[in-house]
């Protein structure tokens, strides 16, 4: 305890600033992921305040992070569809899905993978992290200029027709579920369709509109019509918000410029009375556990939201992890990697339970509570406290905040979270791969690929197939790179060794050496199943020389397999020397030990097998 004390004012000046640092984030975040400011204030809270107490990284500080908004988005967006666009219906299977995550965070904690989140290729995340930034940009346009689509009354009226077929199907659904669909008799269908009012099929139309434009897709789509109908007071707050973060800086980076900016263009707004569209209310009072995550939780309902669950549980961990490696070269310290997943899944599963956003260690934040003096994990539960002070004080204030603030900030984090680094490395890749007449690089072919699958399709899939792809290219480069060094030559090729030098001449024409030198695996196998055709007419006998190779895996082991197989039909026998353990334990496994090759057949070195071939092979030719 009195090392937790030992740097009190240094870790409240870090505190206080990352706070300060985290509140205009926390809240752009919460209205980006589609479930409010509150969201992205109660992740920042708890989050920050658990996991610094319980994580591995003295100098932490955490909360919603743009990667872990972006997944969080996708799956907000996707159950909202679902449930018609209502937020209390999605609740408690998003925040179930958050909980889970962070539950998964604490199982990759336990059980040791902290060490093992550096072998992510890094293209993959390159690939991810510039489709988080635009997904971001793109998506905060459309609240940049001030157009909503889910209230663009012609675009509202061009989706009633579609409306109207969606509430009959509700109808059809309900008396299904009922069991009262008689398809001879529509009574009760028109009675029920005649209660549809025109305010339901307004209603309606207008979610069916806003989902329209949801996602990075859909938000491109709707760009046309946005640039016809721009709120130009909406516009000039974004840029003057986006120009002020960028400006300030210049003047001094003592004060955080995005705090600034959310200050000055919104005092500007509140100030001088403008007619601009504030930020969904900030709920007062202390945060409350949902209930509905217990109450209405089904195992059949979240099935279906595992991968994104892992992916969450995934992504953080990453996010987090490098976070921390900063904070070691900055600080030179050394973080506890499975002990800070646990503090984040910890974090996570609590926000969760409050109706919080996922998020991970934040770099920036991170450096700021280090610049400030923060040293202990004091320091990232004081910028919890403080966030969780500045809510219960000022909620009613920060409600006020423009939506258009919010969109500009945004647009600055997704200019800054895109990887520069690897988009500039593009042209001077090697390009070591054919795709039809064209040659390109698989790490650029990787990250192209993970790139328009996460912005334009699905994220979580986008980076499990970029995972897979760079799998079977990691596994090609190094079965290429292995059969060059893999001795498996064809006879044209074949050299004899030292210790065969008094090998008796008389019998070479008899007998047959084969070497094989480095791993029998999938990359080396197509020239050693070519041996029987090696083997020159007058051989009877076929030494192979296997003390060189120290690994086999089952294409090597079946390669074997057919090989013994076809000599055994050619009346050819068969010696193995220097058999080691491991191609020695799968042989046995499959049985081509004994049935194949018998134990009397198995020499441990050369001079002994040539004793043998002395006793048993004959000179013919």
């Amino acid at each position: 305890m009195k090392n937790f004390f030992s740097n009190l004012k240094g870790d409240a000046f870090g505190g206080i600033t990352a706070g300060i640092v985290a509140l205009p984030l926390a809240l752009a975040f919460g209205v980006s992921s589609g479930l409010g400011p509150s969201a992205g204030l109660y992740g920042a809270i708890f989050l920050s305040f658990f996991a610094a107490l319980f994580g591995g990284t003295n100098t932490q500080i955490s909360g919603p992070t743009a990667p872990m908004t972006a997944v969080s988005m996708v799956l907000i967006a996707g159950l909202l569809a679902i449930n018609e666009g209502d937020v209390s219906k999605s609740l408690p299977i998003i925040l179930t899905v958050f909980i889970l995550a962070g539950l998964m965070q604490v199982a990759l904690g336990i059980f040791g993978f902290g060490k093992y989140i550096k072998y992510i290729p890094y293209p993959v995340v390159s690939g991810f992290m510039t489709a988080i930034g635009l997904i971001i940009i793109i998506t905060q346009i459309l609240p940049s200029v001030g157009y909503y689509p889910g209230e663009d009354q012609e675009l509202i009226d061009q989706y009633k027709p579609h409306a109207e077929e969606m509430l009959l199907n509700d109808i059809l659904k309900e008396e299904a579920g009922e069991g009262i669909l008689v398809l001879e008799n529509f009574k009760e269908t028109v009675l029920r369709a005649g209660k549809i009012t025109p305010a339901d099929m307004e209603s309606e139309a207008s979610i069916l509109a806003g989902n329209s434009a949801s996602g990075a897709l859909g938000s491109l789509k709707a760009i046309p019509r946005a640039l016809q109908n721009i709120n130009w007071l909406e516009l000039l707050l974004a840029l003057g918000t986006i120009i002020l973060i960028y400006g300030f800086k210049r003047i001094t980076t003592a004060i955080p410029s995005t705090l600034v900016a959310l200050v000055v263009v919104s005092g500007i707004a509140i100030g001088f009375g403008l007619d601009y569209r504030p930020i969904e209310e900030i709920p007062s009072g202390f945060p409350m556990i949902n209930m509905g995550i217990f109450n209405e939780f089904s195992f059949g309902n979240l099935m279906p939201y595992f991968f994104t669950a892992f992916t969450l549980a995934l992504l953080g961990s990453i996010d987090s992890l490098l976070t921390s490696v900063v904070a070691d070269n900055v600080t030179k310290t050394k973080h506890k990697p499975n002990k800070e997943l646990i503090g984040q899944g910890i974090g996570n599963s609590i926000a969760g339970l409050f109706g919080g956003l996922p998020g991970a260690g934040a770099t920036i934040r991170t450096v700021v509570n280090i610049n400030a003096g923060g040293k202990t994990r004091l320091s990232g539960m004081i910028a919890g406290i403080l966030l969780l002070v500045i809510l219960l004080a000022l909620g009613p204030i920060a409600s006020q905040i423009p939506a258009a603030v919010l969109a500009g900030i945004l647009i600055t984090v997704g200019i800054g979270v895109m990887d520069y680094k690897g988009l500039k490395a593009i042209p001077s890749l090697p390009k070591d791969i054919k795709i039809g007449p064209f040659k390109l690089s698989s790490e650029v072919l990787i990250m192209i690929v993970v790139l328009l699958l996460s912005t334009f399709w699905n994220l979580v899939y986008a980076v499990g197939i970029g995972l897979i792809i760079a799998s079977l290219l990691f596994m090609k480069k190094i079965g290429d790179l292995t059969a060059q060094r893999s001795d498996v030559k064809s006879l044209t090729k074949e050299k004899a060794w030292d210790d065969e030098a008094n090998f008796p001449e008389k019998l070479k024409e008899e007998v047959f050496i084969k070497h094989l030198k480095g791993p029998l695996f999938f990359g080396s196998t197509s020239e050693f199943q070519s041996l029987a055709d090696q083997i020159p007419i007058t051989a009877k006998t076929v030494i192979i020389r296997l003390g060189r190779m120290q690994y086999m895996d089952q294409s090597g082991l079946y390669a074997m397999e057919d090989v013994l197989h076809d000599l055994n039909k050619k009346n050819i026998t068969v010696l193995f020397v220097g058999l080691l353990k491991q191609p020695r334990y799968m042989m046995e496994r499959i049985d081509i030990i004994p049935d194949l090759i018998h134990p009397s057949q198995i020499f441990t070195t050369f001079k002994a097998c040539t004793t043998w071939i002395k006793s048993n092979v004959k000179d013919i030719y």
